[in-house]
């Protein structure tokens, strides 16, 4: 099922000006405060670029789980762990593959403390903070502390001036379209239910943000 933009935004009223690509500048401000705190950036030119990225950066054997991102399907790493050639220990596949609901979903949880865990962001500032929002919370809850190493890719559109500005997007931009997505996919209306404002990485290494200077994910 596609789960594009393009799908949700004719039907879908948002804050344009919170969606923007933003100038070298204003990359370069954001990388240079996220770095101060604490997180690795990785800025690249493309979608393929950064699929590039994820590919070198995840070592062989390693245990691999992702929450859901509309970006990260965007670049193509869905589709890339589930199907590509890699030696990776797929943690989606095989929760999918249980059959018994009580069991998956505690697959589910205990893939938190994969070796590595993938997402997205709602919105990041120039100040240097993260935000993301989910409705149960499976695809911000590796974030903080449990998974060993937390990759997280976003389109250099999600950048804003403030903290205040990423709330603002949380709720003008990302939560509506997610909302109509979420409708389409499951039958069900999305909630800001439980948000994580990340401002600072403390252990070196651990947290990765990738930038794509393309319009990605909602």
């Amino acid at each position: 099922m596609s789960q594009e933009k393009s799908d949700f935004v004719a039907e879908t009223e948002i804050d344009t000006t919170l969606d923007e690509l933003p100038t070298d500048e204003a990359i370069e401000e954001t990388v240079k405060n996220l770095e101060s705190n604490g997180f690795d950036v990785v800025v690249t030119e493309s979608a393929e670029d950064a699929l590039e990225v994820l590919q070198s950066r995840i070592p062989a054997d390693a245990s691999v789980m992702n929450g859901h991102s509309t970006t990260l399907e965007e670049i193509g790493f869905d589709e890339y762990l589930s199907e590509g050639d890699h030696e990776w220990e797929s943690l989606p596949d095989e929760i999918w593959s249980i059959n018994d609901d009580a069991k998956r979903q505690a697959a589910r949880r205990e893939s938190q403390t994969a070796d590595y865990f993938l997402g997205g962001i709602n919105a990041v500032s120039q100040t240097g903070e993260l935000v993301a929002a989910d409705r149960s919370g499976s695809r911000i809850g590796a974030y903080p502390f449990a998974a060993s190493n937390v990759v997280i890719v976003s389109g250099v559109n999600k950048i804003v001036p403030t903290l205040e500005d990423a709330l603002d997007r949380l709720e003008s931009v990302a939560y509506p379209l997610e909302n109509e997505r979420a409708k389409e996919a499951y039958g069900v209306e999305s909630a800001i239910a439980k948000q994580l404002i990340y401002r600072q990485e403390l252990e070196e290494g651990r947290t990765t943000v990738v930038l794509v200077r393309d319009q990605l994910g909602y």
